[in-house]
C-alpha cells in the first residue's frame, strides 16, 4: 500500500513539473505597435487565447512536443510558428498588415497546416461568410465555392456536387467522423444543420488515401464550432427571416471553458413554407428542421478528448406537381421524417515527439417515408405522424473508427500511419422495401508522409481497403482496392505557388446499386439494382497555380479524372406501376475541367474588393455520350466594400452577379437547360448594443425575380422553376 501511495505521489509530482507554458507578445511589423486581441491558437491541441491590451499572451498546461502556433487578426497576414515545448524564451511575433482575409488551418488533411503550406489544394469557407451572402441552407451555401454545386429537390433537400460527381462519390465528414445517413438516396439531403458548424472544407478530387471508399469524387468536411478559450464563457442567439418561403431559422448557444474541462451546446429550429417563384408557389417544398448539438471536452498536458452529440430531425415535403397554393409550413403527403443521431469521440494521447489520435463515431439514422395511399385525404394536412403508418422505414446504424499514429519527425519527414473502419447495419420496418437488410464492414490501412524542403514540399502515401457486404438473403460481396497519392508543391517565384497532384480513388457499389428494387419518391423512377457491379476505380491529375501578393490573388485549377466501371442509371423502356424502370449499368467515364478566379483589392483602396470566378466541367462515358447531372459552366462576379466607423464594426456591402450558361451536354434521359443571370446584393455589420455585439445582415437573392431552372434541380423534368426573389434579414446577438 505504501509503495502504491509513493507511486501516485511520484506521478503527481511528475505531472506538476511537466506542465509547460509559453508567453510572448504580438506586434505590427512596420511600427512595433503591440496588437491587442490577436488570436493565438495551437491547432493540434485545439487550444488558444487572445492577447491582452498590451499585446501579451500566455498559454499554459501544454504537453511536451513540437507544435505549430498560429497568430492572426483581421487586417494582418496570418503567421505560423513552429515551436518545441518546453520553451524557456518569450515569443515575439510580428504581423504584416494585409487586406487579404485571415488564413485558416486546414483540418481535413492529416498534417493540419495553413493552406499556403498544404500540398493538396483545399477550399475553406466560414459559415458566417456563406450566410452573409444570403444562403438559406448549408447545401445552398457551398454552391458559392468554385467547382461545387448542389443537386436539389426544393430547398430542404440538397446534395453536394464536386466537379460533376455527387451522391456516394462525395464523402461527408462531421464532428471528425464520416456521416452515414442513407446518402445513396437521390432525394435524401445532408441531414446536417449549419447551426454549430464553424466552417466547411472541400477536397476536390479523389481522397481515398485519407478516407477510403466513397471519397472517389471528393470530401465535404464540416468543422464544428470551437470550444471557448481557457477560462472564458460566451453565449449568443440569432434568427433569420426569408421572404420567399415566409420562413425562418433561430438558434441559441452557450459555451464555457476552464483550465481542463470545457463544454458547449446549441439548439436551432428552422421552418419554411413552399418557396415562391414569379408565377406560383411550389407545392410541398415546405419543411421543418430541429437540431441540437452539444460537446464536452477535457485536456491536460498529456491527453485531450472531446465528446460531441448531434440530434437532427427533419420533416420534409416531397414535391410532385404544382397544386395547393399555401404558406402553411406543415408538409403534405408524400413527406419524409428523418431523425439522425451522431455521437463522436475524438481523443489524442501526446507522447513527447509523437502522438496517437483516436476518433470513434456512432450514427443512428431513422428514415420514414409517408405516402398518399396511407391517408384518407390526399390534400389533408396532418399534425401528428403517429396517426400515419410509414410506408417505408429504414434504420441505419453505423459504428466507425479512425486511429492514426503521428511518428516522431525524422529530419524533413512527417509520417502518419493508421487504420480506419466501419460496421454498418441496415434494417427495414415498413411494408415497402427499397433495399434489403444487410451488414457492411470496411477496413483500411494507410501510411502517408509530408517531406519539407525550403521551397518544395512533397506528400505521398499508400492505402489498402476491404469492403464486405452481407445481404440478409444470403448474398455476399467482397471488394478490395489498393490506392496511392503523390503531390508536390513548389514556390516558383516569390508570390507564385504551383501544386501538382496525382491520386487514385475507388468506390465500392453501395447497397442500393447492388440490390435496389422499388420506386424512389421524388425521383419518379423504379430502380432495379445489379448484384454483379464492380468497384469504381479512378485516377485524377490535378494542377493548381496560385499567385498572391498584398493586393491581388489569382488561381487557376485544372483536372482530368478517368473512372473505370462508372456506375450510372439508364431507362430500359419498361414501366412498373406507371413508373419508368431504370437499371444500374457500368461503363468507363472521364471528367475534365477546372476553375479560375481572382481577388483584387487595389492600393490604396484596401476597402474595395473585386472577386470573380469561372468553373467548367465536362463528363462523358466511353461511348462519347454525356454523363447526367453535370453542372453547367458559370461565372460569378462580386464587388464588396468593407468599412468600419465608431458606430459600426466589420461593416460590408456587396453586389453579386452569377451567370450560368446553357447546358447542352446532357445525358440520355436529360433535356437541355437554358442559361440565366442571378443578381444578389446585401450589407451588414456589427453594432454595440447594451455593451454587447449585435451583428445584422440584410441580403437579397435573385433580385430581378428571374424565372429559371437549374440543370441540377430534380424538379426540372416537371417544368418547375427554382426559387424567385427572396429577401433575407438576420441578426446574431452575443452575450
Amino acid at each position: 500500500m505504501k509503495l502504491f501511495l509513493n507511486m501516485l505521489l511520484l506521478l503527481a509530482i511528475s505531472n506538476l513539473y511537466s506542465q509547460n507554458k509559453i508567453e510572448g507578445t504580438v506586434t505590427e511589423a512596420n511600427t512595433n505597435f503591440r496588437l491587442a486581441y490577436a488570436n493565438v491558437y495551437i491547432p493540434h491541441l485545439e487550444k488558444g487565447t487572445i492577447t491582452n491590451e498590451n499585446g501579451i499572451f500566455t498559454l499554459d498546461n501544454l504537453p511536451t512536443g513540437r507544435y505549430t502556433i498560429l497568430f492572426s487578426i483581421i487586417g494582418y497576414e496570418t503567421q505560423s510558428l513552429s515551436l518545441t515545448i518546453p520553451s524557456n524564451n518569450p515569443i515575439s511575433v510580428e504581423l504584416t498588415p494585409s487586406a487579404i482575409e485571415m488564413e485558416s488551418i486546414i483540418i481535413s488533411t492529416p498534417f493540419h497546416k495553413l493552406q499556403r503550406d498544404n500540398v493538396m489544394k483545399v477550399e475553406h469557407k466560414n459559415i458566417t461568410d456563406l450566410k452573409a451572402n444570403g444562403a438559406t441552407s448549408l447545401a445552398d451555401g457551398i454552391t458559392n465555392i468554385a467547382g461545387v454545386e448542389s443537386v436539389t429537390t426544393g430547398l430542404g433537400i440538397g446534395k453536394p456536387v464536386i466537379r460533376g460527381l455527387s451522391s456516394n462519390r462525395v464523402l461527408v465528414y462531421t464532428q471528425g467522423i464520416r456521416l452515414e445517413n442513407q446518402q445513396f438516396g437521390s432525394e435524401h439531403g445532408l441531414g446536417v444543420n449549419d447551426a454549430g458548424i464553424e466552417s466547411v472544407e472541400i477536397i476536390k478530387g479523389p481522397a481515398s488515401l485519407l478516407y477510403g471508399s466513397d471519397a472517389l469524387g471528393g470530401v465535404l468536411y464540416l468543422n464544428p464550432e470551437k470550444f471557448a478559450n481557457n477560462n472564458t464563457a460566451s453565449g449568443d442567439f440569432g434568427a433569420n427571416y426569408y421572404s420567399s418561403t415566409n420562413g425562418f431559422n433561430t438558434n441559441a448557444g452557450y459555451k464555457s471553458s476552464a483550465n481542463n474541462f470545457k463544454f458547449l451546446f446549441r439548439g436551432s429550429l428552422t421552418e419554411h413554407s413552399d418557396y415562391k417563384t414569379k408565377a406560383y408557389r411550389v407545392t410541398n417544398t415546405r419543411y421543418r428542421e430541429q437540431d441540437f448539438k452539444a460537446g464536452l471536452g477535457y485536456q491536460n498536458h498529456k491527453f485531450k478528448s472531446e465528446f460531441r452529440y448531434n440530434l437532427n430531425n427533419s420533416k420534409l415535403g416531397i414535391p410532385e406537381e404544382i397544386g395547393e397554393q399555401s404558406t402553411s409550413r406543415t408538409p403534405l403527403l408524400p413527406f419524409q421524417n428523418i431523425t439522425n443521431h451522431v455521437f463522436s469521440s475524438k481523443s489524442t494521447l501526446f507522447l513527447n515527439e509523437s502522438k496517437l489520435d483516436i476518433n470513434l463515431g456512432f450514427i443512428y439514422n431513422d428514415r420514414k417515408e409517408f405516402e398518399e395511399h396511407h391517408h384518407e385525404s390526399e390534400e389533408e394536412e396532418h399534425e401528428d405522424d403517429e396517426i400515419l403508418e410509414a410506408a417505408l422505414r429504414m434504420k441505419l446504424k453505423t459504428f466507425n473508427y479512425d486511429v492514426k499514429y503521428h511518428l516522431p519527425k525524422l529530419g524533413k519527414f512527417e509520417t502518419i500511419v493508421g487504420v480506419q473502419g466501419m460496421n454498418q447495419t441496415n434494417s427495414n420496418y415498413g411494408e415497402e422495401q427499397l433495399i434489403p437488410d444487410a451488414t457492411t464492414n470496411d477496413f483500411g490501412l494507410l501510411a502517408t508522409s509530408h517531406i519539407h524542403f525550403e521551397k518544395l514540399d512533397i506528400q505521398l502515401g499508400a492505402r489498402f481497403d476491404n469492403r464486405n457486404i452481407n445481404v440478409a438473403s444470403g448474398v455476399k460481396k467482397d471488394f478490395n482496392s489498393f490506392n496511392g497519392a503523390f503531390g508536390i508543391k513548389k514556390t516558383v517565384l516569390n508570390n507564385l505557388t504551383a501544386r501538382l497532384n496525382f491520386a487514385t480513388g475507388f468506390r465500392a457499389p453501395n447497397l442500393s446499386e447492388l440490390t435496389s428494387d422499388g420506386t424512389h419518391e421524388g425521383t419518379n423512377r423504379y430502380e432495379i439494382g445489379n448484384i454483379n457491379l464492380k468497384s469504381e476505380q479512378n485516377f485524377q491529375t490535378d494542377i493548381a497555380l496560385e499567385f498572391k501578393n498584398e493586393h491581388l490573388e489569382i488561381f487557376v485549377n485544372g483536372f482530368y479524372n478517368s473512372i473505370n466501371n462508372y456506375i450510372f442509371l439508364s431507362p430500359n423502356g419498361n414501366q412498373i406501376d406507371d413508373t419508368p424502370v431504370y437499371l444500374y449499368l457500368q461503363n468507363n467515364a472521364k471528367l475534365y475541367g477546372g476553375e479560375f478566379g481572382l481577388h483584387l483589392h487595389p492600393h490604396p483602396l484596401d476597402w474595395l474588393h473585386f472577386e470573380a470566378s469561372f468553373e467548367t466541367v465536362t463528363g462523358k462515358l466511353k461511348n462519347d455520350t454525356y454523363l447526367p447531372l453535370i453542372p453547367a459552366n458559370s461565372i460569378s462576379n462580386i464587388i464588396r466594400i468593407e468599412f468600419e466607423d465608431n458606430w459600426i464594426k466589420k461593416g460590408y456591402t456587396f453586389v453579386k452577379l452569377k451567370s450560368t450558361f446553357k447546358q447542352n451536354n446532357v445525358g440520355d434521359f436529360e433535356t437541355n437547360t437554358n442559361g440565366y443571370n442571378l443578381l444578389s446584393a446585401g450589407f451588414g455589420g456589427s453594432f454595440s448594443v447594451f455593451k454587447n455585439e449585435l451583428n445584422v445582415t440584410l441580403s437579397g437573392n435573385n433580385l430581378t425575380n428571374k424565372t429559371y431552372m437549374n440543370h441540377l434541380s430534380r424538379l426540372k423534368p416537371d417544368g418547375i422553376f427554382n426559387i424567385g426573389r427572396t429577401i433575407n434579414l438576420g441578426f446574431t446577438y452575443s452575450l
